[in-house]
């Protein structure tokens, strides 16, 4: 692991209450009922640290802060760490394919 790779994507499973978001259910027009919503995020800190840090109403995504349960390290944990780039692309890689298979998904 270079000096760069130290940025990791990161999945937050929602309570299904978002749905209730006029902007969260414009956002996924193609959601499946029954499947989980989540938050899709990167960071230079570690995920454990960011989940609190949104929980906690600083640097915050309102969705997570309100609706984060968990995180859901089955979905992210295989590829991290990275560079800053490669987090990037990452990230948008794993909206995309949860978006794909029904999940809500919510990335800042």
């Amino acid at each position: 692991m270079g000096r760069g790779a130290h940025y990791h994507v990161y999945v937050v499973e929602l309570s299904r209450d978002v749905l209730f978001e006029a902007r969260f259910r414009k956002c996924n027009p193609a959601y499946v009922e029954g499947q989980p919503c989540v938050y899709v995020g990167m960071t230079g800190l570690d995920p454990d640290v960011r989940f609190d840090k949104h929980k906690a109403g600083i640097q915050a995504n309102r969705y997570v802060t309100k609706y984060g349960l968990r995180l859901l390290p089955d979905l992210y944990e295989g590829f991290n760490p990275m560079n800053y780039k490669d987090a990037q692309e990452r990230e948008v890689e794993v909206g995309i394919d949860l978006r794909s298979a029904g999940f809500g998904v919510w990335q800042a």
